[in-house]
């Protein structure tokens, strides 16, 4: 048994290794950036976060907003293992093992940045269980770090069962993948529900402590992480003759319209909601969308974002639209852009600004945080 895992380890190795020019200059590439930052990371450990933009007002900045949007392209894998496994639909089971890779991928970048924002990386044993003191139940970051590390395990067991039996030219074990499969499926909204409570606990926060949070979380991770799937799987066809049926990429779109409806409906509850109340929160809100004084650094990022999410919706709403390649494709990354600033500079910042002291701080991220 070890030695055909190992035998399999070597031979996906020297797979990965083989490919044609443009995929070495791809990897090569990739590297460059890798090693970018690298450099940047051991600049940032050796004179710590103040070479961020993060100060006391601003705790959290594009490390907190990347982990936050990168959990729900994690938890959007989901929307291929309903249809595939539960649904037995044949042209999304044919395609479901990209997004459960994509899942993982995700999940790795999202511990990746945690372990950037944390100031003291020397004390990450803390909350190791036998090492330290997880805090578990009582702590909403323990369950975070639980269901994570959890969806991230059953994942790369799931794949690797799949890819390991494909290698030797078997098909998968059903007593082994449906359980985990199953179980995945609450576990892929878990980990984006506990994460919106992180935020959602926080009664100093008025931005964040709104109830509508998590399903708002959900709607849009059900938008932007199909979008990466749904680019990856054209060029996969387009380069690497993966037969994929159109089938499926219009299923695909289709989910994503009724999740972006869900989004922008939570969206115009929320704006209404703080709007129409005018309370002194509201002073959150307007400084997203409208400034306060001069500080008005946040206010285009927020336009663009709901802008590029109603227009990508109203593409893919529309059948012809959504069923043309060239608008699909457009559609796919206005609504990955959109849902990328909605859960990043548009989610964390306003929490902050203003302080609970009613200071504004204008946080605009450094070269290194970049």
């Amino acid at each position: 048994m070890i030695k055909n895992f190992l035998e399999f380890a070597w031979g996906s190795a020297k797979l990965a290794a083989r490919g044609s020019l443009a995929y070495y200059a791809w990897i090569l590439f990739l590297g460059t950036f890798i090693a970018l930052g690298a450099v940047a990371y051991f600049r940032q450990f050796n004179e710590g976060l103040i070479v961020t933009a993060m100060r006391d007002q601003v705790m959290w900045g594009l490390y907190i907003g990347n982990f936050t949007f990168l959990v729900g392209v994690a938890a959007a894998a989901v929307v291929l293992v309903i249809p595939a496994y539960v649904y037995d639909w044949e042209p999304i089971k044919e395609i479901v093992l990209i997004g459960e890779l994509l899942a993982v991928s995700a999940l790795v970048m999202c511990l990746l940045f945690i372990g950037a924002d944390i100031g003291r990386p020397d004390r990450l044993w803390h909350p190791i269980p036998l090492l330290g003191v997880l805090h578990f139940p009582s702590s909403i970051m323990a369950w975070d770090m639980i269901v994570l590390n959890l969806y991230l395990v059953l994942n790369v067991s799931v794949a690797t069962h799949i890819i390991y039996r494909s290698y030797h030219g078997k098909p998968y074990s059903k007593s082994f993948v449906w359980p985990m499969v199953i179980f995945s499926i609450p576990l892929a909204v878990s980990i984006h529900t506990v994460t919106a409570f992180l935020y959602n606990g926080l009664p100093a926060r008025p931005f964040w402590n709104a109830s509508i949070l998590a399903p708002r979380f959900l709607a849009s991770a059900f938008c932007s992480g199909p979008a990466i799937i749904l680019i990856l799987l054209q060029l996969l066809r387009r380069f690497f003759g993966l037969k994929i049926k159109e089938e499926a990429i219009w299923k695909i779109a289709e989910l994503m319209a009724y999740a972006m409806a869900v989004n922008l409906f939570l969206l115009i509850s929320e704006v209404f909601r703080e709007g129409y109340s005018d309370t002194h929160h509201l002073v959150h809100t307007r400084y997203l969308y409208f400034g306060i004084g001069e500080h008005t650094a946040l206010t285009w990022w927020a336009w663009l974002s709901v802008g590029l999410s109603a227009a990508a919706f109203f593409l893919f709403l529309v059948p012809a639209t959504r069923k043309n390649p060239l608008t699909l494709n457009l559609g796919c990354v206005m609504i990955y852009l959109g849902a990328y600033l909605e859960k990043g500079m548009a989610l964390i910042i306003p929490g902050l600004t203003p302080d609970t002291l009613g200071e504004s701080y204008e946080y605009t991220p450094t070269l290194n945080e970049f």
